[in-house]
């Protein structure tokens, strides 16, 4: 006679459905002391992997523009439009990748996205070579994008993993993971310039042919869903997401009328928005603004990936740093700091100084980099003070509240991921109109200078200001 199961503190998983957890209560001390920590964990290791690997193929157009010399018959202008262009699909795709999650299921979606990174991979190994067209290159560009969506879809899964207390870490952690795809490809890219020179752009996409399938593989054989009952969506105990798609759209709906999305959404244009354009644009802006210095691409592609490592290494910093001081402060006195580290890059580049230029520019990175971390933890710690103020600021926000604020938090991620992802792309757009009109990318300086100033007030009078409005603990 067979035993039957005892309950116990770890979360359940149905025999027929061993990577589904129906009973997942990360915010109890003895949950997530026992078992949930060590879940969470697996799960966030290979949540990371997809997502750098997602992060490489949408930065591979940053590494493939060193490679377009004379022989592809395209200017400057014409490289940064290749740069931009992936940059909005995988701005656009945030929001349904977002939505992904609730639909089929963190694990699930995540095998389902990682495998659709063969979709500009492969034929990017096929057709890269001189005499393609132009127009054969923007859509490989385009196609690109789709790596840039598996962002959102990692960030909102991840979330339903961990408790408000451990979020800014874990959230920093797997951006900051993800993050380091844009170095990693670089680097790829350096080797292959260095071995064979600028004649074989394709060997790039070709090297992440088996970590793409690699990366799906693991995703389904150690990832978990998070049943719909388990995070307080609407829907049975159906297939994962079953149901729970409608509650989902429901919190899009609804965060999509709160003020502190737009909000939210503005502050990460200026810290993601600046990471993934400065990422995808630096190598480009190196070769155009001190040309004289670089003989050959190569000599571009050693100093290009330093940036974006800097910037992906200290994201979860950022989180940690907020954790501990509050994500608003962190925030405001990091948009400081930008505008500062933009302000010698301008400097740097009235003078010709390749050195304070490259000071500047990984400040840049670096800063850019910690407001990553910081305004992700601010997101729940929105709906965190919302619950508290709602249940009369008591010291312990009731299991139902607590549920509905993680579901919001997660919508508010899937609209600031998508609408960060946008500064990019304007980014990449004003070094491509500065060096249009005014042959530098001065024009371009200032305008990130205006933009982080802004950013400092907006966070002050939104989050920080004495006001009866105010949200403590932001």
């Amino acid at each position: 006679m067979a035993t039957p199961p005892v309950a116990g503190p770890g979360p359940v998983a149905t025999p027929a459905r061993r990577h589904r957890i129906d009973d997942w209560r990360p915010e109890d001390p003895t949950f997530w002391r026992v078992t949930g920590a060590a879940v969470a964990r697996r799960n966030l290791v290979f949540s990371v992997f997809s997502e750098h690997v997602g992060f490489s193929v949408w930065s591979l157009w940053s590494v493939l523009v060193l490679f377009l010399g004379p022989e592809y018959g395209i200017d400057p202008a014409g490289k940064f439009l290749l740069t931009a262009v992936p940059t909005a699909l995988g701005a656009v795709l945030r929001l349904p990748y977002t939505f992904a999650v609730g639909v089929f299921g963190g694990r699930n979606w995540t095998v389902i996205s990682a495998a659709l990174l063969l979709l500009p991979t492969i034929p990017m190994t096929i057709l890269i070579e001189p005499g393609v067209s132009y127009g054969t290159l923007m859509v490989l560009a385009c196609l690109a994008g789709v790596g840039g969506g598996n962002f959102a879809s990692s960030m909102a899964n991840i979330n339903l993993f961990y408790p408000d207390r451990h979020k800014g870490w874990a959230l920093g952690l797997n951006a900051g993971g993800g993050n380091l795809g844009v170095p990693a490809v670089q680097l790829v890219g350096l080797l292959v310039l260095a071995m064979t020179g600028t004649a074989y752009p394709r060997l790039v996409p070709a090297v992440y042919l088996p970590l793409i399938v690699l990366a799906a593989l693991l995703a389904a054989r150690y990832m978990d869903n998070i049943s719909p009952a388990a995070t307080g969506r609407d829907g049975s105990a159906g297939a994962p997401g079953q149901g729970g798609v409608h509650s989902e759209r429901g919190a899009m709906r609804e965060v999509a009328r709160d003020p502190h999305t737009w909000i939210m959404s503005f502050l990460y244009i200026g810290t993601f928005g600046s990471f993934i354009g400065f990422g995808f644009a630096f190598g480009q802006v190196l070769q155009v603004q001190f040309g004289d210095r670089f003989a050959t691409p190569l000599d571009a592609a050693y100093l290009t990936f330093l940036g974006p490592l800097v910037g992906s290494l200290i994201r979860p910093l950022g989180g940690y740093l907020a954790d501990r001081w509050g994500g608003a402060r962190v925030t405001c006195w990091n948009f400081v700091a930008m505008a500062l580290g933009a302000g010698v890059v301008l400097y740097a580049s009235g003078r010709g100084s390749l050195s304070l230029y490259l000071v500047g520019f990984i400040a840049l990175f670096v800063f850019s980099g910690i407001g990553n971390g910081s305004t992700y933890k601010m997101i729940p710690a929105i709906f965190r003070a919302r619950a508290r103020i709602a249940a009369g600021m008591l010291a312990e926000v009731p299991a139902e509240a607590a549920r509905r604020a993680v579901r919001l938090a997660g919508a508010l991620i899937g609209i600031a991921g998508a609408v960060g992802a946008f500064g990019g792309v304007l980014v990449n757009i004003a070094f491509r109109q500065s060096f249009l009109t005014y042959r530098t990318a001065d024009a371009a300086y200032v305008s990130f200078i205006a933009c982080y100033l802004l950013c400092v007030v907006v966070t002050w009078a939104v989050y920080l200001r004495s006001s009866p409005r105010r949200l403590s603990g932001v």
